[in-house]
């Protein structure tokens, strides 16, 4: 391309995005090691005298995570430490639509993740039975109880739903709706989202020093060969803009985060509790076009996506709430 194309690209709205982006990867990948020594320096101690509720829980977390998952929590942290100069590119510019992120009425907010909470679980684990009658599935014989569920899947999808509904549905879908259509708006923050869900090296790749200093940016060359797969970057990524679409659309149908929380809380309960208390059966049907390999790729999981979106947009209707503006 020509020079003057890419700067002029850079220095749009879209290309401070890209820029971004790019930056918190390259954050992530210089700071991880030190994130992932404190965490495991977190799951030593806590091993050693194990203490009570939170403590426990973090020291649990940290022991059970891999490196992959504390890349992506420094890949997060990373982006919103970089945020600031994201939002001095836009702040300039007039917004298109209210950037409020809470209902004015903390009941109506309620209603809303509750709403959004049951409908996507529901659909999540509806899809989880049919695949089980198919045969892709079985019950897990030893399913862990209560309260290890409770601890292993609901502090998790709680923080993860808030903390990435407010970065990615609050921050910067409102942010770019100050400078383009809803609908581009939408599509943009939807792309985004599932590139940064889609950061992951293919299946079995292992670091052999996670601590080392370089450690990080061996992972980001393997997440560059996890693009050469071309079907799971079909299944996967394309699954995630769907997610990332539907998110989207609940915010600016509401004119709020609550519904959206309640949608992305929703859908990583039942996925998790569904992969806890169920078992793939590697003679069943999964890897085809329809399932995938699971309950996120393959076009089930996309119809269940539509449909969760056709029940929210019914439920919504029914119940008065309007789109703001």
């Amino acid at each position: 391309p020509h020079p003057r194309r890419v700067t002029r690209f850079l220095r749009s709205e879209a290309g401070a995005v890209l820029l971004w982006v790019a930056a918190s990867l390259v954050l992530a990948a210089l700071i991880v090691p030190w994130i992932y020594q404190g965490g495991k320096g977190v799951a030593d101690w806590t091993a050693a005298g194990p203490p009570d509720g939170l403590l426990a829980w973090l020291g649990g977390a940290c022991r059970r995570a891999g490196f992959g998952r504390y890349f992506n929590r420094s890949l997060l942290l990373a982006a919103l430490v970089l945020l600031p100069g994201l939002w001095r590119r836009f702040a300039r510019l007039e917004a298109r639509l209210p950037s409020g992120y809470w209902a004015e009425s903390w009941q109506r907010g309620v209603r809303l993740l509750v709403l959004g909470g049951i409908v996507a679980g529901g659909v999540v684990w509806g899809q989880g039975m049919i695949l089980a009658q198919g045969g892709a599935f079985s019950a897990n014989p030893v399913p862990p109880g209560l309260r290890e569920l409770l601890s292993t899947v609901g502090a998790s999808a709680v923080t993860v739903s808030v903390i990435e509904e407010w970065l990615f549905r609050g921050l910067l879908l409102g942010l770019w709706l100050r400078v383009a259509r809803p609908w581009t708006a939408c599509v943009g923050s939807s792309l985004v989202f599932a590139l940064a869900h889609f950061l992951t090296p293919p299946a079995g790749y292992e670091i052999a020093d996670p601590a080392g200093a370089m450690a990080g940016f061996h992972w980001l060359g393997g997440i560059l060969a996890h693009f050469t797969e071309l079907r799971l970057v079909a299944a996967e990524f394309f699954t995630l803009f769907g997610v990332g679409l539907v998110l989207a659309g609940a915010r600016l149908r509401t004119g709020h985060l609550w519904l959206p929380i309640g949608l992305h809380c929703g859908w990583v309960v039942a996925f998790k509790a569904f992969q806890l208390t169920h078992l793939k059966l590697p003679d069943g049907p999964a890897g085809s076009v329809w399932i995938g390999d699971g309950l996120s790729t393959g076009l089930l999981p996309l119809a269940a996506l539509g449909l969760t979106a056709g029940i929210c947009h019914l439920l919504l209707r029914a119940t008065g709430e309007r789109s703001p503006g």
